[in-house]
């Protein structure tokens, strides 16, 4: 913008210069011309009262004072067809002055100036016509045209520069508010909904500034609400889960009771989680780093169990050196559950399935597939979008844990001509370390090891 605003104040400040210096420039040489012409004719005028006035001596000396002052050179042709003064060639423009006309006109070689003048004898009378000749090299009428010019030339240059300066002052205080706005929102982008800008430029930017304060809050307040009524939601689930925990203590089965107290016990654990996600400061979800590898093995260890359960073939792998991705382990975990849920609630039993994650530049690569009978709508990506009588969120919130690290989802078609996903995890900065994690969560471990 500041840029463009200047270009614009440089075009305008050119252009009035160049109308007004051109015409000045021009008009300098004409000045110039009649300088010299005025000259030529003041001497002129000097000798034309001498002419058939005095001897000729007398108008031989007069006429070689006149020359000698660097003057242009005069010559006078006399009646008899002599000359005086300055050597010049009798030319047809003298014959015609001495018809009697006076005139003035440019040559190649610079100005000549031709005055008849009538000659008187002793007697007082006519002896015939004298003509004066005045020529003005060319390098005389052009004499201080080109400094004039360069005073001129000069003189343009200070005024652009002086009206580029004041042009850079105004368009900064154009621009920088309209930084400060971008600023602002890159904060807000961030998650920083603390931030505010400080309205000022012309009245327009300032209230483009008191907006965006205004969408600041708004938003700060649609979230909080938000987050407040899904933590409020997620503690009415404590109730139901503490007489699920109750009753599975009642039981008699030794087995069913420790394994329907696992399953409370994690229903209870993502209802805390869910809490704490919903009141997490915006600005820190997007600062969360994991070792995708030790995730997907923990997770892979929980659903194995239920795989077992129902005979499913379930295959696993995973790089053995660390896999980082931009994104909470937290949320990585949510995303693969929701993956491999969808396995389990939209194939049959007995159905194989896979899951595989690889390191590359962009990060990791995570693909779950199964050989079941695939989905033939690939829109179920969208949020709240299920062609088997599901909640429609699983595969979303797999696609926003992607976007959220730079990376995406596509939907695929398993070699055994089922469903599968691949999910493309984006990398943390460079130089990003994590902490060491737990050996025992670090074994090659597979759904038969």
């Amino acid at each position: 913008m500041r840029r463009r605003i200047l270009l614009t104040v440089g075009a305008a400040i050119s252009l009035v210069l160049l109308a007004f210096l051109l015409p000045l420039a021009v008009l300098v040489r004409g000045v110039a011309a009649s300088r010299v012409e005025s000259a030529a004719t003041l001497q002129i005028q000097t000798l034309v009262p001498l002419v058939g006035t005095v001897t000729r001596n007398d108008l031989k000396l007069a006429i070689e004072r006149v020359n000698s002052g660097g003057n242009p050179p005069v010559t006078v042709f006399l009646p008899d067809g002599s000359t005086l003064g300055a050597p010049a060639k009798r030319t047809a423009s003298v014959d015609l002055a001495a018809t009697g006309q006076a005139f003035t006109f440019e040559t190649d070689g610079g100005l000549e100036l031709l005055v008849p003048v009538q000659g008187l004898d002793q007697g007082g009378q006519p002896t015939g016509t004298a003509v004066i000749r005045v020529f003005v090299p060319g390098r005389q009428l052009n004499a201080g045209v080109l400094r004039a010019r360069l005073v001129l030339f000069a003189l343009g240059v200070v005024l652009l520069g002086l009206g580029l300066a004041v042009g850079s002052l105004v368009a900064r205080s154009f621009v920088r508010p309209v930084r400060d706005l971008a600023r602002t929102a890159d904060r807000l982008a961030a998650g920083d909904l603390a931030a505010r800008v400080r309205p000022a430029g012309p009245p327009e930017v300032q209230a483009v500034g008191e907006e965006l304060n205004r969408l600041a809050r708004r938003i700060g307040d649609l979230l909080a609400a938000e987050r407040e009524v899904v933590a409020d939601l997620a503690h009415r689930l404590r109730t139901p889960v503490t007489a699920l925990r109750l009753d599975s203590e009642g039981l008699r089965d030794a087995e069913e009771r420790t394994r329907l107290l696992a399953d409370a016990d994690a229903v209870s654990a993502g209802v805390d989680e869910v809490i704490r996600e919903a009141r997490r400061p915006v600005a820190e979800r997007g600062a969360a780093y994991s070792d995708a590898a030790v995730v997907v093995r923990g997770r892979c260890r929980f659903w194995a169990v239920l795989a077992d359960d129902q005979h499913r073939r379930f295959t696993v792998e995973v790089a053995p050196g660390p896999v980082l991705v931009r994104t909470s382990a937290a949320d990585l975990s949510s995303a693969i559950d929701a993956l491999i849920g969808n396995v389990f609630q939209h194939t049959p039993g007995g159905t194989a399935f896979a899951v595989s994650l690889q390191p590359d530049p962009q990060g990791g690569g995570l693909v779950v597939q199964d050989g079941g009978p695939g989905h033939p709508d690939a829109g179920v990506v969208h949020r709240g979008t299920s062609g088997a009588g599901s909640s429609g969120l699983g595969l979303d919130i797999v696609r926003r844990t992607a976007a959220a690290s730079g990376g995406s989802l596509s939907i695929v078609k398993s070699p055994d001509g089922g469903f599968g996903v691949v999910v493309q995890l984006g990398p943390p900065p460079a130089g990003t370390v994590l902490p060491p994690p737990d050996p025992a969560e670090v074994t090659g471990w597979t759904p038969d090891g």
